[in-house]
């Protein structure tokens, strides 16, 4: 149950990435095909969104206010304060890894899936997604502009970022969003053959990214016990983050149903969308210590939160309960 055909496949492109990295022309190839996927990938995201689950979820502005807070403001503030604990366990490298997880958008499907198998409220979910991916197109290079100025002598130009992802990533959806009077019923038909384009494109781009980062010696700067640290943070990350937002879905007098889109909206971040983002943000060294954390922190989020829904989906209150939880 928790390491699914995903997983596995992932821990294998990690390894044939590790020991046969592409190389010289080889990795000007993948260059361009990981391009294609991404565009793919982005297209069929925006072909997928039903203007109808648009209008039926985007009157509720104070649940996507909170799910947007969550993720563009809560968790970069975690990023920052926690420095002084993770900087001296993780290095400069994977901790800017995670300040970049902390700036990234949440995700679409599998937040909209959890949500549903939970019994949220799924028009809520899904726009409240697809927006947080847009949005992050913009958000994202601008948190990762100012945090890694702060942190670090790093210059990264917001501007420059944004317009890159805008090419490759926003243009792509929004096209295929625009085909989906002719599309849509094609691809509501496939969605489950078409998700393994999804897969299939994040698992390329991984092996592109890891590859570059594996010839200028990432293996060789984080080791097995960094490692180990690292996915020990992403958990605590996770559970602490799952905590605040079953908190503040109380506080602010949700129903049921929108605090359980509200925990899994606000509590994940996007490898699709980061993947892609992080080829335009980061650079040769860099690259591989910046993935390392969403690679580990999404395996994680998709075990914890599959079975949070499924003890959902059995109780008629959600067995999260923040009132009886004790404060990290």
């Amino acid at each position: 149950m928790l390491f699914d055909n995903f997983t596995l496949i992932l821990l294998g492109v990690v390894a044939t990435a590790t020991l046969l990295p592409a190389q010289g022309q080889g990795a000007v190839f993948f260059d361009w095909l990981t391009t294609a996927a991404i565009a793919l990938l982005f297209f069929m995201h925006g072909a997928k969104l039903s203007r109808q689950a648009i209008v039926a979820g985007a009157t509720h502005w104070r649940l996507h206010l909170l799910v947007f807070g969550c993720t563009f403001v809560m968790f970069p503030v975690i990023g920052v304060l926690l420095k002084p604990v993770l900087l001296p366990l993780l290095g400069e490298q994977l901790y800017m890894g995670v300040l970049f997880l902390c700036v990234l958008p949440g995700t679409v499907q599998s937040a909209i899936a959890f949500t549903s198998l939970a019994g949220g409220n799924v028009p809520a979910a899904v726009c409240s997604a697809s927006a947080s991916s847009i949005l992050g197109i913009v958000l994202t290079p601008l948190l990762v502009a100012a945090l890694l100025n702060m942190q670090a002598d790093q210059a990264v130009s917001p501007l420059d970022s944004i317009l890159s992802i805008s090419a490759q990533l926003l243009l792509p959806f929004m096209a295929g969003h625009l085909l989906r009077p002719v599309i849509g019923g094609f691809v509501d038909r496939n969605r489950a053959w078409l998700s393994k384009i999804d897969q299939g494109s994040i698992l390329l781009v991984v092996y592109t990214a890891l590859s570059a980062s594996v010839v200028e010696g990432l293996w060789h700067t984080v080791s097995i016990s960094k490692l180990a640290v690292l996915t020990l943070v992403c958990c605590v990350l996770l559970a602490l983050v799952l905590w605040l937002t079953a908190v503040l879905g109380r506080r602010f007098g949700f129903n049921r149903e929108d605090r359980i889109t509200i925990i899994f909206g606000g509590s994940k971040k996007s490898m699709a969308t980061g993947v892609p983002m992080a080829k335009v943000l980061f650079s040769g060294a860099m690259l591989g210590p910046a993935l390392l954390p969403l690679m580990i922190f999404h395996q994680i989020q998709l075990m914890v939160c599959a079975v949070l829904a499924q003890k959902y989906a059995r109780q008629g209150e959600p067995e999260f309960n923040p009132e009886q939880t004790p404060a990290p």
